[in-house]
Protein backbone atom coordinates (compact mmCIF):
# COMPACT_ATOMS: atom_id res chain seq x y z
CA UNK A 1 0.00 0.00 0.00
CA UNK A 2 3.05 2.34 -1.28
CA UNK A 3 1.23 4.52 -3.38
CA UNK A 4 -1.93 5.91 -1.51
CA UNK A 5 -2.86 9.33 -3.19
CA UNK A 6 -1.90 12.18 -1.24
CA UNK A 7 2.06 12.24 -1.04
CA UNK A 8 2.20 14.93 -3.81
CA UNK A 9 0.24 17.34 -1.32
CA UNK A 10 2.61 16.66 2.25
CA UNK A 11 4.49 19.42 2.07
CA UNK A 12 4.91 19.96 6.38
CA UNK A 13 4.51 17.73 8.96
CA UNK A 14 0.66 19.10 9.44
CA UNK A 15 0.14 17.85 6.36
CA UNK A 16 0.69 14.42 6.82
CA UNK A 17 -0.70 14.68 10.10
CA UNK A 18 -4.35 16.08 8.26
CA UNK A 19 -4.02 13.21 5.71
CA UNK A 20 -3.17 10.79 7.56
CA UNK A 21 -5.87 11.52 10.19
CA UNK A 22 -8.19 11.02 8.11
CA UNK A 23 -7.25 7.42 6.75
CA UNK A 24 -6.66 6.33 10.06
CA UNK A 25 -9.81 4.63 12.57
CA UNK A 26 -10.56 7.32 15.33
CA UNK A 27 -8.58 4.82 18.13
CA UNK A 28 -5.51 4.15 15.67
CA UNK A 29 -5.25 8.24 15.58
CA UNK A 30 -5.50 8.36 19.12
CA UNK A 31 -2.64 6.45 19.88
CA UNK A 32 -0.29 7.49 17.62
CA UNK A 33 -1.28 10.89 18.23
CA UNK A 34 -2.17 10.74 22.01
CA UNK A 35 -0.59 11.94 24.70
CA UNK A 36 -0.09 11.78 28.82
CA UNK A 37 -3.05 13.90 30.62
CA UNK A 38 -4.38 17.18 28.67
CA UNK A 39 -1.55 17.28 25.90
CA UNK A 40 -0.19 20.69 27.74
CA UNK A 41 3.50 18.90 27.94
CA UNK A 42 3.60 18.05 24.25
CA UNK A 43 2.15 21.58 23.17
CA UNK A 44 4.67 23.23 25.23
CA UNK A 45 7.37 21.23 23.74
CA UNK A 46 6.95 21.85 20.28
CA UNK A 47 6.38 25.82 21.39
CA UNK A 48 9.61 25.93 22.94
CA UNK A 49 11.30 25.05 19.97
CA UNK A 50 9.17 27.49 17.93
CA UNK A 51 10.30 30.31 20.24
CA UNK A 52 13.87 29.33 19.65
CA UNK A 53 15.00 32.29 17.09
CA UNK A 54 18.11 31.72 15.38
CA UNK A 55 20.34 34.61 14.32
CA UNK A 56 21.45 34.77 10.50
CA UNK A 57 24.60 34.96 9.25
CA UNK A 58 25.96 36.28 5.84
CA UNK A 59 29.11 35.98 3.55
CA UNK A 60 30.29 33.13 4.50
CA UNK A 61 31.28 30.13 1.84
CA UNK A 62 28.32 27.41 1.98
CA UNK A 63 28.72 26.22 -1.31
CA UNK A 64 30.17 22.93 -0.30
CA UNK A 65 28.21 21.68 2.44
CA UNK A 66 26.84 18.42 3.42
CA UNK A 67 24.91 16.60 6.52
CA UNK A 68 26.46 14.16 7.66
CA UNK A 69 27.05 13.49 11.06
CA UNK A 70 29.54 11.46 12.92
CA UNK A 71 27.98 9.37 15.89
CA UNK A 72 29.22 6.66 17.86
CA UNK A 73 31.52 5.21 15.76
CA UNK A 74 29.21 5.66 12.80
CA UNK A 75 28.94 8.38 9.99
CA UNK A 76 25.05 8.89 8.83
CA UNK A 77 23.90 10.90 5.98
CA UNK A 78 21.67 13.20 8.32
CA UNK A 79 21.92 15.04 11.23
CA UNK A 80 18.32 12.97 11.97
CA UNK A 81 17.10 9.95 12.66
CA UNK A 82 14.15 7.52 13.56
CA UNK A 83 13.09 6.98 17.40
CA UNK A 84 11.75 4.15 18.65
CA UNK A 85 8.48 3.73 18.61
CA UNK A 86 6.27 0.66 19.50
CA UNK A 87 3.46 -0.88 17.22
CA UNK A 88 4.17 0.59 14.11
CA UNK A 89 2.34 -1.55 12.02
CA UNK A 90 -0.92 0.05 13.13
CA UNK A 91 0.39 2.59 11.25
CA UNK A 92 0.19 0.98 8.30
CA UNK A 93 1.31 -2.83 7.31
CA UNK A 94 4.45 -3.18 6.38
CA UNK A 95 5.47 0.51 8.62
CA UNK A 96 8.52 -1.24 10.30
CA UNK A 97 10.17 -2.35 6.38
CA UNK A 98 8.91 0.86 5.38
CA UNK A 99 11.22 2.79 7.78
CA UNK A 100 14.17 0.39 7.48
CA UNK A 101 14.19 0.78 3.78
CA UNK A 102 14.00 4.82 4.48
CA UNK A 103 16.78 4.36 6.88
CA UNK A 104 18.84 2.33 4.29
CA UNK A 105 18.26 4.36 1.46
CA UNK A 106 19.33 8.01 3.43
CA UNK A 107 22.10 6.37 5.94
CA UNK A 108 20.08 7.13 9.21
CA UNK A 109 19.67 5.57 12.24
CA UNK A 110 16.47 3.46 12.63
CA UNK A 111 15.84 2.70 16.74
CA UNK A 112 13.97 -0.70 16.64
CA UNK A 113 11.32 -1.03 19.66
CA UNK A 114 10.98 -3.59 22.14
CA UNK A 115 7.41 -3.31 21.17
CA UNK A 116 8.35 -3.49 17.51
CA UNK A 117 5.91 -5.61 15.54
CA UNK A 118 8.96 -6.64 13.66
CA UNK A 119 11.50 -8.52 14.76
CA UNK A 120 14.89 -6.91 14.88
CA UNK A 121 17.09 -9.80 13.40
CA UNK A 122 14.47 -8.61 10.09
CA UNK A 123 14.88 -4.99 10.31
CA UNK A 124 18.83 -5.62 10.09
CA UNK A 125 18.52 -7.44 7.33
CA UNK A 126 17.31 -3.92 5.49
CA UNK A 127 18.43 -1.29 7.40
CA UNK A 128 21.81 -3.14 8.31
CA UNK A 129 24.39 -0.89 10.26
CA UNK A 130 22.07 1.45 10.72
CA UNK A 131 19.59 -0.79 12.79
CA UNK A 132 19.53 0.05 16.60
CA UNK A 133 17.53 -1.40 19.19
CA UNK A 134 15.85 -0.01 22.12
CA UNK A 135 15.14 -1.37 25.72
CA UNK A 136 12.86 -1.59 28.43
CA UNK A 137 13.80 -3.80 30.84
CA UNK A 138 11.00 -4.61 33.53
CA UNK A 139 13.53 -6.25 35.92
CA UNK A 140 13.04 -9.51 34.47
CA UNK A 141 16.47 -10.60 33.25
CA UNK A 142 16.09 -13.40 31.51
CA UNK A 143 13.95 -12.27 29.29
CA UNK A 144 15.95 -8.65 28.71
CA UNK A 145 19.24 -10.69 28.45
CA UNK A 146 17.85 -12.31 25.91
CA UNK A 147 16.72 -9.21 23.56
CA UNK A 148 20.41 -7.82 24.36
CA UNK A 149 21.80 -11.00 23.20
CA UNK A 150 19.49 -11.18 20.04
CA UNK A 151 20.62 -7.50 19.58
CA UNK A 152 24.41 -7.97 19.41
CA UNK A 153 23.79 -11.30 17.50
CA UNK A 154 22.53 -9.94 14.65
CA UNK A 155 24.88 -7.13 14.61
CA UNK A 156 23.10 -4.24 16.40
CA UNK A 157 26.15 -1.65 17.37
CA UNK A 158 24.13 0.45 19.45
CA UNK A 159 21.86 -0.07 22.38
CA UNK A 160 19.34 2.45 24.02
CA UNK A 161 18.00 1.63 27.20
CA UNK A 162 14.81 3.63 27.86
CA UNK A 163 14.21 5.19 31.51
CA UNK A 164 11.59 6.86 31.69
CA UNK A 165 8.30 4.66 31.49
CA UNK A 166 8.43 3.24 35.11
CA UNK A 167 4.56 2.86 34.45
CA UNK A 168 3.03 3.62 31.32
CA UNK A 169 1.40 6.79 31.34
CA UNK A 170 -2.41 7.32 31.37
CA UNK A 171 -3.17 8.53 27.94
CA UNK A 172 -6.85 9.82 27.57
CA UNK A 173 -7.14 10.11 24.22
CA UNK A 174 -6.32 6.29 23.59
CA UNK A 175 -8.96 5.34 26.55
CA UNK A 176 -11.50 7.83 24.95
CA UNK A 177 -11.28 6.09 21.84
CA UNK A 178 -11.62 2.72 22.95
CA UNK A 179 -7.38 1.97 22.09
CA UNK A 180 -6.61 -1.27 23.88
CA UNK A 181 -3.91 -3.52 23.80
CA UNK A 182 -4.53 -6.74 23.33
CA UNK A 183 -7.25 -5.43 20.78
CA UNK A 184 -10.36 -5.65 21.86
CA UNK A 185 -13.54 -5.12 19.07
CA UNK A 186 -16.78 -3.81 19.56
CA UNK A 187 -19.90 -2.36 17.58
CA UNK A 188 -18.05 1.28 18.49
CA UNK A 189 -14.55 0.05 16.53
CA UNK A 190 -15.90 -2.11 14.33
CA UNK A 191 -17.95 0.80 13.02
CA UNK A 192 -14.65 2.98 13.14
CA UNK A 193 -12.73 0.77 11.28
CA UNK A 194 -15.41 -0.06 8.35
CA UNK A 195 -15.32 3.65 7.64
CA UNK A 196 -11.91 4.28 6.88
CA UNK A 197 -11.35 1.35 4.86
CA UNK A 198 -7.96 2.19 3.19
CA UNK A 199 -6.42 1.09 6.82
CA UNK A 200 -9.15 -1.60 7.33
CA UNK A 201 -8.26 -3.65 4.11
CA UNK A 202 -4.27 -3.18 4.70
CA UNK A 203 -4.44 -4.51 8.13
CA UNK A 204 -6.95 -7.46 6.92
CA UNK A 205 -4.74 -8.93 4.31
CA UNK A 206 -1.96 -8.33 6.50
CA UNK A 207 -2.87 -9.39 9.57
CA UNK A 208 -3.27 -8.00 13.24
CA UNK A 209 0.32 -7.51 13.81
CA UNK A 210 1.33 -8.84 17.39
CA UNK A 211 4.83 -8.13 19.34
CA UNK A 212 8.32 -9.90 17.93
CA UNK A 213 10.64 -9.79 20.61
CA UNK A 214 8.08 -11.17 23.33
CA UNK A 215 5.78 -14.48 22.93
CA UNK A 216 1.74 -13.83 23.05
CA UNK A 217 1.11 -16.07 26.19
CA UNK A 218 2.95 -17.34 29.13
CA UNK A 219 5.10 -15.51 31.68
CA UNK A 220 7.06 -14.11 28.86
CA UNK A 221 4.33 -12.39 27.24
CA UNK A 222 4.12 -8.87 26.10
CA UNK A 223 2.19 -6.67 28.59
CA UNK A 224 2.27 -3.09 27.44
CA UNK A 225 0.77 -1.82 30.81
CA UNK A 226 3.50 -3.21 32.84
CA UNK A 227 5.64 -1.81 34.91
CA UNK A 228 9.41 -1.21 35.24
CA UNK A 229 9.69 0.16 38.29
CA UNK A 230 12.54 -1.89 39.27
CA UNK A 231 15.42 -0.33 36.25
CA UNK A 232 17.51 1.49 38.94
CA UNK A 233 21.17 2.34 38.30
CA UNK A 234 22.07 -0.77 39.47
CA UNK A 235 20.74 -2.61 36.28
CA UNK A 236 22.50 0.23 34.12
CA UNK A 237 25.73 -0.92 35.58
CA UNK A 238 25.01 -4.29 35.11
CA UNK A 239 23.92 -4.03 31.44
CA UNK A 240 26.99 -1.50 30.49
CA UNK A 241 28.99 -4.55 31.64
CA UNK A 242 27.14 -6.80 29.73
CA UNK A 243 26.93 -5.00 26.15
CA UNK A 244 29.91 -4.49 24.31
CA UNK A 245 28.69 -1.85 21.39
CA UNK A 246 27.35 1.91 22.33
CA UNK A 247 25.06 2.23 25.25
CA UNK A 248 22.65 5.00 25.14
CA UNK A 249 20.14 6.11 27.83
CA UNK A 250 16.74 7.37 27.08
CA UNK A 251 14.48 9.73 28.95
CA UNK A 252 16.78 12.33 30.67
CA UNK A 253 15.57 15.45 31.84
CA UNK A 254 17.59 15.77 34.93
CA UNK A 255 21.10 17.14 34.74
CA UNK A 256 21.54 15.12 37.84
CA UNK A 257 20.81 12.32 36.46
CA UNK A 258 22.91 13.08 33.41
CA UNK A 259 26.06 13.02 35.17
CA UNK A 260 25.35 9.89 36.83
CA UNK A 261 24.58 8.38 33.58
CA UNK A 262 27.79 9.78 32.05
CA UNK A 263 29.54 8.21 35.13
CA UNK A 264 28.35 5.20 35.26
CA UNK A 265 29.56 4.38 31.45
CA UNK A 266 26.87 5.39 28.94
CA UNK A 267 28.40 6.60 25.46
CA UNK A 268 25.34 9.57 24.91
CA UNK A 269 22.44 10.74 26.42
CA UNK A 270 19.09 11.08 24.96
CA UNK A 271 17.34 13.83 26.54
CA UNK A 272 13.89 12.99 25.81
CA UNK A 273 10.07 13.96 27.05
CA UNK A 274 8.75 10.91 25.52
CA UNK A 275 6.82 13.00 23.17
CA UNK A 276 4.69 14.13 25.79
CA UNK A 277 3.27 10.36 26.32
CA UNK A 278 4.13 9.61 29.72
CA UNK A 279 4.38 12.96 32.09
CA UNK A 280 1.99 15.87 31.12
CA UNK A 281 4.06 18.54 33.65
CA UNK A 282 8.14 17.22 32.35
CA UNK A 283 9.66 20.88 31.14
CA UNK A 284 10.20 21.33 27.55
CA UNK A 285 13.25 19.46 26.95
CA UNK A 286 15.03 21.58 24.74
CA UNK A 287 15.46 23.78 27.80
CA UNK A 288 16.69 20.37 29.98
CA UNK A 289 18.88 19.92 26.71
CA UNK A 290 20.76 23.41 26.77
CA UNK A 291 21.39 22.64 30.71
CA UNK A 292 22.54 18.95 30.36
CA UNK A 293 24.95 20.60 27.35
CA UNK A 294 26.49 23.15 29.62
CA UNK A 295 26.49 20.58 32.80
CA UNK A 296 28.29 17.56 30.42
CA UNK A 297 30.41 19.56 28.39
CA UNK A 298 31.13 20.09 24.89
CA UNK A 299 32.09 16.83 23.86
CA UNK A 300 30.07 14.31 25.33
CA UNK A 301 27.33 12.75 22.24
CA UNK A 302 24.00 14.09 23.03
CA UNK A 303 20.48 12.77 21.36
CA UNK A 304 17.25 14.57 21.59
CA UNK A 305 13.58 14.21 20.61
CA UNK A 306 10.01 15.72 21.75
CA UNK A 307 8.23 18.36 19.44
CA UNK A 308 10.45 18.27 16.63
CA UNK A 309 7.96 19.05 13.24
CA UNK A 310 10.19 20.78 10.66
CA UNK A 311 13.69 21.19 9.43
CA UNK A 312 14.57 24.31 11.71
CA UNK A 313 13.30 22.69 14.59
CA UNK A 314 15.98 20.04 14.37
CA UNK A 315 18.47 22.97 13.81
CA UNK A 316 17.02 24.71 16.76
CA UNK A 317 17.71 21.45 18.97
CA UNK A 318 21.39 21.20 17.75
CA UNK A 319 22.05 24.69 18.47
CA UNK A 320 20.84 24.35 21.71
CA UNK A 321 23.43 21.28 22.54
CA UNK A 322 22.03 18.22 20.77
CA UNK A 323 24.74 16.11 18.45
CA UNK A 324 21.76 14.31 16.54
CA UNK A 325 17.87 14.50 16.54
CA UNK A 326 15.16 11.75 16.68
CA UNK A 327 11.63 12.25 15.28
CA UNK A 328 8.79 9.61 15.82
CA UNK A 329 5.25 10.50 15.07
CA UNK A 330 6.20 12.52 11.90
CA UNK A 331 7.33 9.93 10.46
CA UNK A 332 4.40 7.60 10.96
CA UNK A 333 1.92 10.06 9.69
CA UNK A 334 4.07 10.01 6.57
CA UNK A 335 3.26 6.41 6.60
CA UNK A 336 -0.47 6.87 7.49
CA UNK A 337 -0.97 10.00 4.68
CA UNK A 338 0.30 8.13 1.58
CA UNK A 339 2.14 4.75 2.84
CA UNK A 340 5.79 4.28 1.75
CA UNK A 341 5.48 7.69 -0.73
CA UNK A 342 4.21 9.37 1.72
CA UNK A 343 7.09 8.59 4.16
CA UNK A 344 9.89 9.68 1.48
CA UNK A 345 7.67 12.74 0.44
CA UNK A 346 7.80 13.57 4.65
CA UNK A 347 11.57 13.08 5.09
CA UNK A 348 12.36 15.09 1.94
CA UNK A 349 10.39 18.01 3.97
CA UNK A 350 12.65 17.66 6.81
CA UNK A 351 15.93 18.02 4.82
Amino acid sequence: MGGLVGADTIVTVKDARRIARRRWPRLIFAFVDGTAGDGRGEELAQAALQDLRLEPRGLIDVEDRNLRVDLLGQTYDLPFGVAPMGMCELAWAGADLMLARLAANEGMPLCVSTAASTSVEDIFAVAGANTWFQLYSDGDTENVDQLVERAGSCGCQVLILTVDVPQLARRPRELQAGFKHPFEFGARQIIDCALHPHWSLSRLLAGMPSPAHFSTSGPAQFKRYSGRGRLTFDYLERLRKQWPGKLVVKGVLSVQDALKIRDAGADAIYVSGHGGRQLDSSPPPVYALAAIRNALGADFPLIYDTGVRNGESILKALAAGADFVMLGRPFLYGIGAAGAKGLTTLNDALK
